[in-house]
């Protein structure tokens, strides 16, 4: 069920969105129509158009700062689209699938895109995603401290820190933090973890991943069983808050 709109401030607009121009890219009217009320009275300029190849001439031709993509598009899979966007752009891009959509979900993850929604979807949780999405973006170089509430990665001492006491993580632990910290917010399938980890040789190797991740939260999560910092996406794999 899709939450209902709430409308924000002029100064709440001003904080989180700062105008960023948002694409969506979907075939379904009303879906289109609600993403353009909720969005525009979040502060956000929207565009929006029904079609894959409409989408792509648009990042092309306009100055884009995030896409939201449906992946069941009338004239092109959505994944052919991400493919044809991510040739020349890095732009952030958010897809919409449904439950049936998973192999293709993780597929689109694997090959670029920045996380994902699933039908029926919550506008909060969404908001919450773009916002993940733009930040990570905004990012121009490596920063050497990365902060996340009490969790601290320092880059360039390789040091992890919970509430200013050092943890000690094996180089494997230390380079998968990296890798999260580094796209803090963004989903990171199994492959893609286990492929610039390990290698290519290991990508398939769940189980092997699910250990060290283990292994990870009882070092710096307060209670691993509900994990504050590193969160699951069943099926899919982790993303670090």
């Amino acid at each position: 069920m899709i939450s209902p709109i709430k409308f924000k401030s002029k100064e709440e607009i001003n904080i989180d969105t700062k105008g960023h121009r948002i694409l969506i890219i979907d075939d379904e009217t009303q879906i289109r129509r609600f993403l353009r009320v909720s969005l525009t009275s979040h502060g956000y300029v929207v565009r929006e158009v029904g079609t894959g190849q409409a989408g792509i001439d648009e990042v092309a031709l306009n100055s884009t700062d995030l896409v939201i993509l449906d992946l069941g598009l009338p004239d092109i899979n959505g994944i052919d689209v991400l493919n044809k966007i991510r040739e020349w752009s890095k732009v952030p891009i958010i897809i919409l699938s449904v439950k049936e959509q998973e192999a293709d979900k993780i597929t689109a993850l694997d090959n670029g895109a920045d996380d994902y929604v699933t039908k029926p979807f919550s506008m909060g949780e969404l908001l919450a995603r773009m916002r993940a999405a733009l930040r990570h973006s905004e990012r121009v170089e490596e920063e050497p401290i990365l902060k996340f509430n009490d969790l601290v990665l320092d880059l360039s001492h390789r040091q992890v820190r919970v509430s200013e006491s050092e943890i000690k993580l094996t180089p494997t632990e230390y380079e998968l933090m990296k890798n999260l910290g580094l796209n803090a917010g963004k989903v990171l399938t199994h492959k893609f973890l286990l492929r610039t980890v390990w290698g290519p040789a290991y990508e398939n190797d769940t189980q092997y991943l699910r250990v060290f991740m283990g292994q990870i939260r009882r070092k710096i999560e307060i209670d691993p069983s509900r994990p504050r910092h590193i969160i699951t996406e069943p099926g899919v794999g982790y993303r670090l808050l």
